[in-house]
Formats: structure tokens, sequence, C-alpha cells
């Protein structure tokens, strides 16, 4: 039977899913979490490695020969060296299509916050403000109506389209860029200065590569109207966080709300942290028990296939 390594299960499964189907299929081993120093240590007779954040790299790599299979715990694969992988007859899988849904929703939840700050009310109402109001009602920030505004968004892929299709639900305008769509029914495409130009909210649904990585930067959110906000629930190295901090501390900007960073967990001193009119939540859109019980059924159908011959959702190929 093959040897299989779950390296960091927890954050996937932190007890309120089963691992019986992959065990069904190997002698299996997981790990809550694993170190860089432990990672080689724990996989060196590992035929297959299962990783969300651990990376694998060449060096890690060499050091593993009877590797043949690593399982991409999410859609995103930057911890693996894919070329070094391919080099080395190793097939890498990942989980392209698990948690649209609950992106979307993310989406709205951290746009809905900026545009009605519901949490900061329902602070000031625990703490006693309202039952001190003179009046029966009261509110210490902008109370904004979606309808009627423009939502950018950069990336028109399946998350990006699921979010055009909820602003429109709100009454939004909706136009788009991205490198690789030009139309789609009902969307006004344009170009990626535009998008900063011309929106009320920008909301990034791309993946990191090379070429847009700190493409929301100084230069770009001064283009942004000052009553703009901005979301990222994609990948944070799409923002210079610095530059953004101080876009919101000068007021070039109205707020921002981030599910990502560029680091995570953030160092204590990241700018972000004290930005105003900053909403950050950990890493969570994804996170949903329906879309984390989807991610690991198929992150499983891609071991089974592996084993059968029958790849499926391969980035090595």
């Amino acid at each position: 039977m093959p040897e299989i390594v779950v390296v960091d299960g927890y954050t996937l499964n932190p007890g309120d899913l089963g691992w019986d189907e992959l065990k069904a299929l190997g002698n299996c081993v997981i790990y809550d979490r694993t170190t860089p120093e432990e990672t080689i240590y724990r996989c060196k007779n590992a035929d297959i490695v299962v990783t969300n954040k651990v990376v694998f790299d060449s060096k890690v790599m060499d050091a593993l020969p009877k590797l043949k299979c690593i399982s991409v715990i999410a859609t995103g694969y930057n911890v693996i060296d894919i070329e070094s992988a391919r080099e080395r007859g190793i097939i890498v899988t990942n989980v392209p299509t698990y948690g649209t849904q609950s992106v979307v929703q993310m989406t709205f939840a951290l746009l809905l916050e900026l545009a009605h700050h519901v949490g900061y009310h329902s602070g000031t109402v625990k703490e006693g403000k309202w039952s001190r109001c003179e009046d029966f009602c009261y509110w210490d920030k902008p109370l904004i109506e979606l309808a009627g505004l423009t939502m950018g968004i950069i990336g028109f892929g399946r998350i990006g389209r699921g979010a055009a299709e909820v602003a429109k639900a709100f009454g939004m305008n909706v136009i788009a860029y991205d490198v690789y769509v030009s139309e789609a029914k009902d969307i006004q495409f344009v170009e990626l200065d535009e998008i900063f130009k011309q929106s009320d909210v920008v909301s990034l649904h791309c993946p990191l590569t090379s070429e847009n990585r700190g493409m929301v930067n100084a230069d770009t959110l001064r283009m942004m109207k000052k009553s703009a906000f901005l979301i990222n629930t994609s990948r944070g190295p799409l923002i210079n966080e610095q530059d953004l901090a101080d876009a919101l501390n000068d007021g070039e900007i109205a707020g921002a709300a981030l599910d990502v960073l560029s680091v995570e967990p953030p160092p204590k001193e990241h700018p972000l942290l004290k930005a105003e009119n900053c909403y950050i939540t950990p890493h969570i859109a994804w996170a949903t028990k329906s879309a984390r019980e989807r991610l690991m059924k198929t992150a499983i159908d891609n071991i089974k296939a592996f084993l059968n011959n029958q790849l499926q959702n391969v980035i090595t190929a």
C-alpha cells in the first residue's frame, strides 16, 4: 500500500471532518502542522504527500526519492516548485473550484461591512451608546447604499463571475478586467487603469503572477475615487500594503477590506493593522464547512485518480 503523509491538515480539518476515506487508500500519517525543519524527516518514506502551505522546493524533493505525487489541498500551488517536480516526474495536483460560492459570499460580507459598519455599530450598542442615546437611532459612520455604484472586478474567472452576479443583484453596475477574458454577457470590459478610475468598489479575484504582484500600489491607488473601496479575497501580494496603508491614512480612498495579506499570519507591526477604515479577516473566505468538504473530497479523488493511473487536476502534466 502507498505511504501517504498529510503535512498540515489542521486548517482543512480542525476536527469537524473525517480522514477515513484517505486512510483507506494507504498507510496514512496525518500531522496538524509541519515546520520546514520537520518536512523531510516526516516525508522520507512517503509515496504521496498532501500539503496546503508547507513548501516543497527542489531541495526538499531531492531528499525524498520515493515521492511520486504531491496533492495540494488548495487552488493555489505556489508552495510547490513545479518545474523541479516536473523534472523529477512527480505528479502535482490541486483543487481548482471548491470555494467559489464561499469566496463570493465573503466578498460581499466585507463590502457590506464597509457600507454599513455592522460590527462597529453592534459594538457601540453593547457598550451602552444606544441606551444613552437621546434619539431612537444613531450612526457614527457613513451608511452607503450599493445600488447604482460601480464594482470593478479584476480577474473574471469563476469567482469574478460569481461576484458580478451578486453585484448585479444589489443593483450595482459591473465593469471587469481580465488578462485572458475580454467579453461576457452584460459585462463591460475595460483596461486596468479604467477599473481603478471608474469604480466605486474594486474587487480583486485574480491569481498571483510575477506580472501582477504589487498591482495595487501608490500609482493605482491615486487613480481611485476618494470615496472608493478596495476588497481583496484573492492573494495578499497583489497589493503593496504600505502604499495601501498610506492611502487609507491620508484619505486617498475611503476604505479597504482584506481577507488575505502578503505574510500570513502578519507581523504585529504590519502597516495595515492600524490603518484607517481597514477591515482584515484571517484568510477565512475559503473555510466554510461546505467548501472544506468539497476540497477534501476533490483532493482525495485526485489521489484515487493518481493511484488508478487516471490523472485529474494535474499541474505538472
